[in-house]
């Protein structure tokens, strides 16, 4: 069996999400079939994926091997080959940039053009663009947006089905994101800046990371935790006030 065949096969018959299936389905067109698609499974090896994968930026690199991993994994499992031709490969080191994000006063303080309230509305609610988009007004009762779906049918994971209090500001989105991120990158932030902009804002009143893990849909609280740790230079300043208070300095 080739390549590509193997590859079909075991992608349709996995329990992911469209989004995930087009994920894999995408690095391995792009990076994986145009040299290996049309080959014998059986006569693939490690030390190719390797050459390959290690020519590849970083982050490229890690998705097309998750995608070969997964594959291959299901296919030793289902009996289709002895053993994975990628088992053993190490994913690449990603260096992941500080996130940068706007605090609410900053973004009260400013005018953002067409899609103002649509920002200040991303800001006040942290929902990701996919869920964001295909929001609707019904979606909004009782207090809370009920957040179900996104542009790729499901949500991210069972995490993402929430409840998030609405605080206002809703007004559909434009159905392409380029428009807004335009708007956002004068302030040299993007779309997914405004959910770290909503996780500052719960942080800094006091709401407990468990609680933020669900508002924000992230299935770990661990990944809560890294934006939590964020710290801002006023922040540290105020840190020093308050010891300075506390102790009689």
């Amino acid at each position: 069996m080739i390549l590509t065949d193997l590859a079909n096969t075991i992608l349709e018959s996995k329990d992911i999400t469209r989004k995930t299936h087009s994920n894999y389905t995408g690095a391995l067109r792009r990076n994986i079939y145009p040299t290996y698609g049309a080959r014998e499974v059986k006569t693939l090896s490690r030390f190719e994926f390797a050459q390959t994968l290690s020519k590849l930026p970083p982050q490229t690199s890690y998705q097309t091997l998750m995608a070969l991993r997964s594959i291959f994994r299901s296919a030793t499992e289902q009996g289709f080959i002895e053993n994975s031709p990628v088992e053993g490969l190490k994913p690449p080191k990603i260096k992941v940039s500080e996130s940068k994000f706007m605090t609410w006063d900053y973004i009260l303080a400013q005018n953002f053009g067409r899609y103002d309230q649509q920002i200040r509305f991303l800001a006040l609610h942290g929902l990701r663009w996919g869920e964001a988009v295909v929001l609707k007004q019904s979606d909004i009762y009782d207090g809370f947006i009920h957040v179900t779906k996104s542009i790729h049918g499901d949500t991210k994971s069972s995490a993402s089905h929430r409840k998030v209090p609405y605080l206002g500001q809703f007004k559909p989105l434009p159905k392409s994101r380029n428009s807004l991120a335009k708007s956002l990158a004068a302030h040299d932030v993007n779309i997914h800046s405004l959910r770290k902009t909503y996780a500052y804002i719960l942080k800094r009143h006091g709401i407990h990371v468990t609680t933020a893990q669900k508002l924000l849909g992230h299935a770990s609280p661990m990944i809560t935790l890294k934006i939590y740790t964020q710290v801002l230079q006023e922040e540290i300043s105020e840190a020093g006030d308050i010891l300075k208070n506390k102790l009689n300095l």
